[in-house]
């Protein structure tokens, strides 16, 4: 599989917006970003959480699905994003 991503938005109601889709897609183009299987909220579909850096240098998790359109492109559905805990923090840094 190659770099090629291609990130989509999820179709909910937006409440409050405090992180953009676009930064938090950006998220995606850390070599070190952290993915953990959220088993939790996977009822319907796999959903994974995703901590990374984003484009503005803050550390973010993102909450996603993932499809593997083919060998080249994987589209990722954001469903929501937001700064991370200490907690994820010092997941990240380990």
């Amino acid at each position: 599989m190659s770099n090629r991503v291609r990130a989509i938005p999820s179709i909910l109601p937006i409440k409050q917006v405090t992180i953009s889709f676009e930064l938090a897609a950006t998220v995606f183009r850390d070599p070190r970003a952290l993915s953990i299987y959220d088993e939790e909220h996977s009822i319907d579909e796999e959903r994974w959480l995703t901590l990374g850096i984003s484009a503005t240098g803050g550390l973010l998790v993102v909450h996603h699905t993932f499809t593997e359109e083919d060998d080249e492109t994987v589209i990722i559905r954001i469903i929501s994003s937001r700064k991370t805990t200490k907690q994820e923090q010092q997941q990240y840094t380990e």
